[in-house]
């Protein structure tokens, strides 16, 4: 017996809908689904251009000559003979360890602070939080006038309590620290402002922690009669230490691979003493029109960051499971 044109249309419409509840019900086919656009992104804006950053390293492609004609490692090799290199690869060493000690210690102090409760408590976590939400550019640029060689707020106030010794006798010109005309206190001040830029979001990201302990912990520990110094040594950085470890993890690829702040106040400079990897490597592949150079530049950073990421990820899992 034939069926209806009407029946065989209900028998398609469920059986197609048998099969659509199917996949909506494969954990498989929807966890593909949701992960597609993450994995689009990451392979469009890291993949491809990483992929690219590996061709023109081997190569001699510049600006104006865009054939990719193969030259090996020689790239590589010319870049690390250079004095520029070897002081960029120093300085990027100096600021990124330097800052992520900083912020790790400052870090744990606010965050402490900040897990008390106290009147204005939302005020104090709202400015805290300003500086990363600030625009960096627009945030250096605020510190480049306090910076600055002649009209420097800071040099006012030591002018001011006679800590900058008195004027000159004939020109009555007063004395200035010239903060990013002199090698060290240019790197100081680089540091220094990486440092008000990073703090914020560490903070948050230990305090989620401190917040997150069982305060039946702290206390029983406070009716034994540890200190505030034992307890947090002991109770609170042991636990906290995997989300401390992600921050640090963090802290370090983004300070390794940051050069808005050192170009900003003082484009590498005096000479090219805060010059990091970053910079250099825009310095020489943008603005010089050496692509390949640039590239062979940037690579360095990736082994780097590699080691430290595999090593701070075994570190955060080793103390997760004991």
């Amino acid at each position: 017996m034939q069926k209806s044109a009407a029946e065989e249309t209900a028998v398609y419409r469920a059986t197609t809908h048998s099969k659509t509840q199917f996949l909506f019900d494969n954990e498989r086919f929807l966890g593909t689904i949701f992960l597609a656009p993450a994995v689009i992104y990451i392979i469009a804006l890291v993949g491809i251009p990483f992929i690219m950053a590996i061709t023109f390293s081997v190569t001699d492609v510049t600006v104006g000559d865009t054939s990719l004609d193969f030259v090996g490692l020689q790239n590589f090799r010319r870049i690390i003979q250079t004095p520029q290199f070897q002081r960029a690869l120093k300085d990027t060493f100096l600021f990124t360890i330097v800052a992520q000690i900083f912020v790790a210690i400052l870090a744990n102090i606010l965050a402490v602070i900040l897990a008390q409760e106290f009147r204005g408590k939302w005020i104090a976590r709202m400015l805290i939080m300003l500086p990363w939400a600030t625009p960096i550019s627009l945030g250096t640029i605020g510190w480049l006038w306090i910076f600055d060689s002649k009209f420097s707020p800071i040099d006012w106030i030591l002018q001011y309590f006679g800590l900058l010794g008195t004027p000159d006798a004939i020109f009555g010109a007063s004395k200035h620290l010239n903060f990013l005309g002199r090698e060290e206190l240019a790197m100081a001040s680089v540091i220094l402002v990486h440092i008000w830029r990073m703090l914020p979001l560490a903070a948050v990201i230990l305090l989620a922690g401190l917040t997150s302990i069982d305060s039946d912990l702290i206390d029983q520990a406070q009716v034994d009669g540890a200190s505030f110094w034992r307890i947090h040594f002991q109770i609170r950085l042991p636990l906290i230490f995997p989300i401390m470890s992600i921050a640090l993890l963090f802290g370090l690829i983004f300070t390794f691979s940051d050069m808005v702040v050192a170009f900003v106040l003082t484009r590498g400079g005096p000479v090219y003493y805060t010059q990091v990897l970053p910079l250099w490597a825009w310095f020489k592949g943008i603005d010089g029109g050496s692509l390949s150079e640039g590239a062979a530049i940037a690579l360095f950073l990736f082994p780097l960051l590699l080691v430290v990421a595999i090593l701070m990820l075994r570190v955060a899992r080793r103390s997760e499971v004991r």
